[in-house]
């Protein structure tokens, strides 16, 4: 007989359990080029995703496919080094089935990171942009079909998709350490392909700051699930009309590799604080 969405998402949670003995209260998703925010962890248990029984597998360069569990900032977490999109041909159950995994072992906090083009006229590359709001442009909604009351309401609210309170500790910490922080509203889209630049402008004229190919659907099922959520993005390259650079996938790894230090400081810090 085959396995109810419900039973995967417990058979796993238990596999996880069994694995790791001490649960977290903090996961945090690292995005295209941030892995390096895993040198940081005082790692205690590393989990590879082909072990992982109901896991999906991450196909794309710059994703390796691990949870880790350890201390960063004082605070025992969970990190996804690498993540699953929409693009690789997943559907959205698949996408975000680790953050209903996270909820079900007892994770109440969600840090999400990913790399994104930039469309707002103040950003420059390597900006690192709080994410105070989206726009989901994917065809598709992770809480599209039969909705369990166990794992949340049929309709969540989306007023407050990312913790004002997050948000405004970040700006502390920003504030102290002469950090440069940017806002700006996040654009969700299906991808795999860089935008036109006729897009960038669309995704700029209806409000978004930075567009990417991830977080949005994470960021839906965390708000359905009851979590905090908090967002940044790195901004690694920039579109619009008079934009003329092409961006690759290796521009936006060296991109965000360039902003690690900030993100590290930041995440580190919020968690201290948390």
């Amino acid at each position: 007989m085959e396995k109810t969405y419900l039973q995967k998402i417990e058979e796993t949670a238990e596999y996880i359990k069994k694995e790791v003995g001490m649960l977290p209260d903090t996961a945090v998703i690292l995005g295209t080029g941030l892995g390096d925010l895993v040198n940081h962890i005082d790692v205690k248990k590393v989990i590879d995703y082909t072990e992982i029984p109901n896991f999906p597998v991450s196909t794309v360069e710059g994703h390796s496919g691990k949870l880790i569990f350890g201390n960063l900032g004082g605070k025992y977490i969970m990190a996804m080094q690498g993540r699953f999109h929409y693009y690789e041909g997943y559907d959205m159950k698949e996408v975000t089935f680790p953050v209903r995994v996270m909820k079900a072992i007892g994770v109440n906090n969600l840090f999400v990171s990913n790399a994104a083009g930039g469309m707002n006229k103040e950003f420059v590359v390597g900006d690192v942009m709080i994410i105070t709001d989206h726009i989901n442009l994917f065809p598709e909604n992770p809480l599209r079909g039969k909705n369990y009351s166990e794992l949340g309401p049929r309709f969540p609210a989306m007023t407050e998709a990312y913790s004002q309170k997050m948000i405004a500790l970040a700006d502390s910490i920003a504030k102290e350490k002469g950090m440069r922080l940017m806002h700006g509203v996040y654009v969700g889209t299906p991808g795999p392909t860089f935008e036109t630049p006729a897009e960038y402008e669309y995704f700029r004229v209806i409000g978004g700051d930075a567009v990417g190919m991830s977080t949005v659907p994470e960021v839906i099922v965390a708000n359905h699930a009851g979590m905090t959520v908090f967002g940044v993005s790195v901004i690694t390259d920039l579109g619009g009309k008079d934009i003329k650079e092409v961006p690759t996938h290796e521009e936006v790894q060296k991109a965000a590799v360039k902003a690690q230090p900030v993100m590290t400081s930041l995440m580190t810090e919020m968690l201290a604080r948390l």
